[in-house]
């Protein structure tokens, strides 16, 4: 049977216990038609990058399928139908990698590193003002120079 990649978004103002009652429902229904899912992945409450049926944020869930191509077509309409799912994604894929999706691995590198500097010294950062480019003083930049030279042109005309 082929193998499919899924990523499903449900509403935010669900429970992640219905998220997983979802997934179930699927699940039966795939069970049903001699499909299962090799994967799970809850991705977590995550930010839309554009507002989705007045939704601004989502539950993400990244399955991977293995199952007909018809039984797939009533999985995606059975989630089309349903209200909490605002978006379906699926990709047909060569093989279900078993290790954890980019997006899980670098949700869980970010919980490690959270408030790791705040006993010791800061990361050195690219910019030191954080602003788009180094910091200089007032006197670096051109206009304070141009108008400092003017200044010493003045007084050196008004001595003579």
């Amino acid at each position: 049977m082929p193998l499919y990649e899924s990523v499903l978004i449900a509403r935010n103002d669900v429970s992640q216990a219905q998220v997983e009652s979802l997934v179930e429902t699927i699940e039966a229904l795939l069970t049903e038609n001699g499909g299962s899912i090799q994967k799970r992945e809850f991705w977590g409450l995550r930010s839309l990058a554009y507002r989705i049926k007045k939704n601004r944020k989502g539950h993400y869930v990244l399955l991977g399928i293995d199952c007909t191509p018809d039984t797939l077509r009533e999985v995606e309409r059975q989630l089309g139908l349903n209200e909490d799912v605002l978006r379906v994604l699926t990709l047909r894929v060569d093989e279900i990698d078993g290790t954890p999706s980019p997006v899980l691995a670098r949700k869980n590198d970010d919980r490690g590193d959270r408030g790791s500097f705040r006993g010791g010294s800061k990361p050195a950062g690219r910019f030191e003002s954080g602003r788009g480019g180094p910091r200089r003083g007032s006197e670096d930049r051109e206009e304070y120079r141009a108008r400092g030279e003017q200044d010493d042109a003045r007084e050196a005309a008004g001595a003579e």
